[in-house]
């Protein structure tokens, strides 16, 4: 009989699964890896072969995701968290559109939390948040792990849901989940002087039950961060789409492959101060970024065989051209031996 679980860690060949308050130590069946489904942390899968006394199973089915990120890989997000440093580290307008984008791109719900608020020396830097962000519709909230400040708040965004925290290490977010939680105890460093930047302490993601101040449940997808953010992987006519306030303003645009730089006509070229200076900036540089992508598929093509098929709205593995061959071959061999052997 075949269970639902969810997946929060995966060591090496082993698939750890929440079922029924029990910790399960899950291996593959051999159908999912014929059909090269991968398994990845947030994944609800299907147990079968449960054996509650070892507290073992083995996955038989992947259920159809949510959501799904791919560096890190993380399945099911309800909801990313933007953690930023308002200083040490100082703020990077860039990478925070960095993580903007990402979730615009992969249809997640993003919220801005600006940590270490305590030391903040002017207000310039919050003025500018408010003035970039607010208006376009993100929510927004301060925090401060050392002086306890909108804990509160960053536990109501917490609640109930299956959240992910994204952010340049250093700025504290290993140190907010310890705030509401001191029991986790998860790893936390110090800013490196040299670098002015945090270094990594988490290792692998994996879903942590986080018990509120009011007794409920949230859980929190601890991550590795990511190390590696650019946007190569799209065509530059179309990372305005990552940026809704050019998806605004550029439906009258001229040209429908305008890249909104020097062409003649752009409508957001002509209506430039109403867009943020930093954030215009972060799309001319996504936009080189995805020109090395455009080169890459001029140069080289990126046409894969897959290796699956669909037979009876179900996936199965599928042999490839080469064992394909090999079996005709053979297949005419036997035919052609019983013809002459009933000569």
């Amino acid at each position: 009989m075949e269970k639902k679980a969810q997946i929060f860690k995966i060591h090496s060949d082993f698939y750890y699964a929440n079922y029924q308050n029990t910790v399960i130590e899950c291996k593959l069946k051999d159908t999912i890896k014929k059909q090269h489904q991968e398994v990845v942390v947030g994944d609800f899968v299907l147990l079968d072969e449960i054996n509650m006394q070892s507290k073992q199973a083995f996955i038989s089915q992947v259920i159809e995701r949510k959501s799904f990120i791919p560096r890190p890989k993380v399945a099911n997000i309800e909801q990313m968290i933007i953690v930023s440093a308002v200083k040490e580290p100082e703020l990077d307008f860039n990478q925070l559109d960095r993580y903007l984008c990402l979730c615009e791109y992969h249809g997640l719900k993003p919220i801005l939390c600006f940590n270490k608020n305590d030391l903040a020396e002017d207000e310039s830097t919050i003025d500018q948040v408010f003035a970039t962000y607010e208006k376009l519709g993100y929510e927004i909230i301060f925090t401060s792990a050392k002086d306890k400040i909108g804990l509160e708040d960053f536990e109501d965004l917490l609640e109930g849901k299956i959240s992910a925290l994204c952010g340049m290490s250093g700025v504290g977010k290993s140190t907010l989940i310890n705030s509401i939680n001191p029991n986790l105890q998860l790893k936390t460093k110090k800013i490196s002087e040299k670098t002015n930047r945090g270094t990594h302490t988490t290792r692998h993601c994996e879903i942590i039950p986080v018990t509120l101040s009011n007794g409920k449940t949230a859980h929190i997808i601890d991550t590795p961060g990511f190390s590696y953010l650019r946007f190569d992987f799209l065509l530059p006519q179309d990372v305005d789409k990552l940026f809704p306030e050019l998806l605004e303003i550029k439906e009258p645009c001229k040209f429908s492959d305008c890249l909104h730089i020097t062409e003649k006509g752009c409508q957001i070229l002509e209506n430039i101060d109403k867009i943020s200076t930093s954030r215009y900036e972060s799309y001319l540089a996504f936009v080189e970024e995805a020109k090395d992508y455009k080169e890459k598929l001029s140069t080289q093509g990126h046409k894969k065989e897959s290796g699956y098929k669909l037979f009876n709205e179900k996936k199965v593995a599928k042999i490839s051209t080469k064992h394909r061959e090999k079996s005709r071959n053979v297949e005419k061999q036997t035919i052609k031996t019983k013809e002459e052997t009933n000569e």
